[in-house]
């Protein structure tokens, strides 16, 4: 198929359908994730707020002449965009993704629900102006590595390696390195609000 997108051996017709239902929740995870409206995706991709609301609600059939300028401007490859599932190799196969200088790594595949990721943000050698940012979803973070600085609503925090945090993002929000070494976290993301259930809580 046009574009490297690998739909592997499908089982047929079915299956193909099956896939493109898909791809609007996956555009919608991703934009979310992104932190973009339609309408900076429509004037970064030419494709009208609409077109992009109906794709992503499954009313607009996908096909290469949107998905194409979509996947460019998501920085994710296009197999990866409409989840085309590689046969018969049972690996997950991480594809890191790198934007403002960062490092994502998405460990979930699946469309809507909650979305995990590891992280690894360059340490800063300059006070940076934290932007605070607010969007629809929950989201819950955990440093493996380096120290994060979480700015949340009035709250200035420095997390260390073994902390986590969890907040709705409703609320304002800016996370960065804490100093000048990277730091490296787990993220977990639920863009309708869903919340990370713990079995059993630490005392």
């Amino acid at each position: 198929m046009p574009g490297g997108c690998r739909f592997g051996k499908l089982g047929g017709v079915d299956d193909f359908d099956d896939v493109l239902k898909a791809v609007g929740p996956r555009l919608r995870a991703i934009r979310k994730q992104r932190e973009v409206t339609l309408a900076e995706l429509a004037a970064e991709t030419g494709i009208s707020e609409s077109t992009l609301s109906r794709l992503e609600s499954g009313q607009r059939r996908a096909n290469l002449e949107l998905l194409l300028p979509l996947a460019r401007a998501h920085g994710v490859p296009l197999d990866e965009l409409v989840g085309a599932p590689n046969t018969g190799d049972p690996r997950v196969h991480l594809k890191p993704v790198r934007r403002g200088g960062r490092t994502i790594i998405p460990l979930t595949r699946r469309a809507g629900g909650l979305q995990a990721f590891k992280m690894i943000i360059p340490g800063v050698r300059a006070h940076v102006e934290p932007e605070l940012r607010v969007h629809e979803g929950y989201e819950w973070m955990y440093v493996l590595d380096g120290k994060l600085r979480l700015y949340l609503g009035e709250q200035d925090l420095v997390l260390k390696p073994g902390e986590a945090a969890e907040f709705d993002t409703h609320v304002p929000h800016f996370f960065d390195a804490a100093d000048a070494h990277p730091v490296e976290l787990l993220t977990l993301f639920g863009q309708q609000g869903e919340r990370a259930h713990l079995r059993a809580r630490s005392r």
